[in-house]
């Protein structure tokens, strides 16, 4: 297996056959880790049936709603014990296009950590008001000033991660969600030494469902910035 891409689901069931379908369709050797909390709309057994008429979809189901970081830990971990050499991070409702997975797949070949990136240069956003665009990018130059990272979009979920690089960081230790979840494990790969890059995404608002997005997702992000920046055992 080289490619793995973890994909977390709560209620997603209008998005899952399709979410999943259109990253299998993609031209590289690519499986999908399904993390489902216990879905109440059946996301789950929807999941389950993927897997039984293809092999590449993996299904692993939790007991209840524990988190996005969390499952996103838990599929990284299933990912090396299945043997991934490259593992994918992204959301079920089709805001991060599955068609840009050979791109960024590309680009980690030369480099530790690709981020699918809303803000450099030709990449951007859609269907967003303008109070998420100044949360979002907001949230992205306050933890790049305070955390010393020379990369633009720490917020974002679209990424690819070398299989070293996840068997670097401790996973174990990693306790956020949300915005947070995302930007510690971007800070504790570059305090280990590795190189990350920021490849464009045009980031498209999702189709069908409901947003996962809420006020103790963005100020767990503001404190939790301050906290990864004094831990001093973060990198060792």
């Amino acid at each position: 297996m080289q490619v793995m891409v973890v994909i977390p689901t709560y209620n997603e069931c209008e998005n899952m056959e399709k979410i999943a379908e259109a990253v299998l369709s993609q031209p590289v050797d690519v499986h999908v880790a399904i993390v489902d909390d216990n879905s109440p709309d059946g996301t789950g057994e929807i999941a389950d049936a993927l897997s039984v008429r293809d092999e590449r979809v993996h299904v692993i189901h939790r007991q209840g709603k524990m988190g996005l970081g969390s499952a996103y830990i838990t599929g990284f971990k299933y990912a090396l014990q299945q043997g991934a050499q490259y593992v994918f991070e992204m959301d079920a409702d089709f805001s991060h296009d599955p068609a840009y997975i050979p791109s960024l797949l590309e680009a980690a070949r030369a480099t530790d950590v690709v981020v699918g990136s809303r803000y450099v240069s030709g990449g951007g956003t859609e269907n967003w008001g303008l109070v998420r665009q100044l949360i979002s990018r907001g949230g992205s130059l306050y933890a790049r000033v305070i955390l010393g990272m020379p990369i633009w979009d720490l917020t974002g979920g679209f990424n690819c991660w070398r299989r070293d690089v996840l068997e670097a960081v401790d996973l174990d230790a990693v306790t956020s969600n949300g915005y947070a979840f995302q930007i510690e494990m971007k800070y504790r790969a570059f305090r280990r030494g590795f190189r990350l890059v920021e490849v464009p995404i045009v980031f498209v608002d999702r189709r069908v469902g409901e947003s996962k997005m809420s006020g103790s997702i963005v100020r767990e992000a503001l404190w939790k910035v301050w906290r990864f920046r004094l831990d001093s055992r973060i990198g060792k």
